[in-house]
């Protein structure tokens, strides 16, 4: 009786198996850069994670519910700021638009750039949030010794009092940090066959 003979194995296609391999590093590399502005797109559009929601106009309906809204400032490492609110609490009632102000004020001796960031806790009142107008929409500057007042506008969305989960809040805190952010780059200039240096802050 003769031996069977075995069939030839098929070399392995390393070439193939290592651009497999590549292209699954590169796309979960290209969804982990995508998912922050995604999230934070997710955030904003449902309020989730205490984001607050920006509004071009004032609530057209007022309850008689008031809802009692508290500050939180901070300030991060890096700005030698004084921040704060002017008042620690407001009860207006539910959609009714109201303005609140805060203070910084610039404690070095060198001008400093900083970025409010904020949340809303209660987590479930975020998407109920709604600013009209506030200075963390922008980059605030201040000069050495400058104090400024910075003003912030909203209203609670009456929807917060129908929802399952939002209509039992009774308090909602507001909170900011400011974290210091970086100018513009140096610009490089040619006037009269000489080079400087010009920086915008």
């Amino acid at each position: 009786m003769s031996e069977m003979q075995s069939a030839p194995r098929k070399p392995r296609n390393n070439g193939a198996i290592v651009l497999m391999c590549l292209s699954f590093v590169v796309g979960m590399g290209a969804a982990s850069y995508a998912a922050v502005p995604l999230y934070r797109m997710f955030c904003q559009l449902t309020g989730y994670n205490g984001t607050t929601q920006r509004v071009e106009q004032a609530s057209s309906v007022v309850l008689d519910r008031k809802i009692r809204v508290t500050f939180d400032a901070n300030i991060a490492p890096g700005l030698d700021w004084e921040f704060k609110p002017v008042e620690r609490e407001v009860n207006p009632r539910i959609g009714e638009t109201i303005q609140v102000n805060f203070v910084a004020v610039n404690k070095s001796n060198e001008p400093q750039r900083g970025q409010a960031v904020f949340n809303v806790t209660p987590g479930e009142a975020g998407a109920y949030f709604n600013k009209v107008q506030c200075f963390c929409f922008n980059e605030t500057i201040l000069k050495p010794g400058e104090k400024l007042e910075m003003p912030v506008v909203f209203y609670i969305d009456p929807d917060i009092t129908k929802a399952v989960e939002s209509k039992d809040i009774h308090t909602v805190t507001l909170s900011y940090t400011f974290y210091p952010k970086e100018g513009p780059k140096p610009l490089a200039s040619n006037e009269g066959g000489t080079v400087k240096l010009e920086k915008k802050l």
